[in-house]
């Protein structure tokens, strides 16, 4: 069993009420892009997290039919707040109603198992940094430290149920700039994760301002999926 990691899909029904090709040629009929891509990709076996931003729809029942045209396709999934999901609603009401299609983090995790053996899938939605332009140091410091709050949460406890091989997933990136700090880097290197996928990043030009690699053992990955012709991208075989 593999684990795929995709971000931003935008959802809207089908047709789409809010049509994505606004950003650009490259996201015409995007989602039936993400559809065979994604069927041609993942395994029913697989894991694939989601890394927010899934649907459009402002109240649970707009984005239903997104979330279950996701949950129709292979594989396993596991899923993140974005900020755009605006539906989002308790875990048990989301769950309960997609039928356990989806697990939903908050707090929590996920235990996946691979080749190398079992690994903890954790995430929350992350926020602003301090260093980004337009962070409020009033209302997105709250909601930052929270956050940090949600992801140490989630790492707690898939340690405590055993599990050391840890991968991260955010909708907001970890951090920007190489070396920048950032106190979802510290999580990192606290609890040894060694993989981070996150979204949020749109375009060629947006991806090229944000770090990906290998810093202090941990790679990062960034999984929107217009920065990745559409595809899920595979994290661990």
């Amino acid at each position: 069993m593999a684990l795929f990691a995709i971000g931003d899909l935008h959802f809207s029904g089908e047709p789409p009420r809010k049509p994505m090709d606004v950003f650009g040629e490259h996201w015409q009929d995007h989602r039936g892009k993400v559809v065979r891509r994604w069927a041609e990709t993942v395994a029913p076996g697989d894991w694939v997290v989601l890394c927010g931003d899934l649907s459009w729809g402002m109240r649970f029942g707009e984005a239903l039919p997104d979330l279950e045209a996701i949950a129709a396709l292979p594989g396993h999934k596991v899923v993140v707040e974005g900020n755009h999901d605006y539906w989002w609603s308790s875990v048990k009401k989301m769950t309960d109603a997609m039928g356990g299609a989806f697990a939903f983090l908050r707090n929590s995790f996920a235990a996946i198992h691979t080749a190398q053996g079992p690994v903890g899938l954790c995430g929350s939605r992350g926020w602003l940094l301090g260093t980004c332009e337009n962070f409020d140091s009033g209302k997105d410091q709250k909601i930052l430290d929270h956050e940090v709050l949600r992801v140490r949460a989630s790492l707690d406890a898939a340690r405590s149920a055993g599990l050391t091989d840890l991968v991260l997933a955010l909708h907001y990136p970890p951090f920007y700039q190489a070396g920048e700090a950032s106190p979802f880097v510290d999580l990192i290197a606290e609890y040894g994760v060694r993989h981070c996928v996150f979204g949020h990043i749109h375009g060629e030009e947006g991806a090229s301002t944000v770090f990906q690699g290998e810093r202090d053992g941990c790679v990062y990955r960034l999984v929107s999926c217009d920065t990745n012709d559409f595809t899920p991208v595979k994290i661990l075989d």
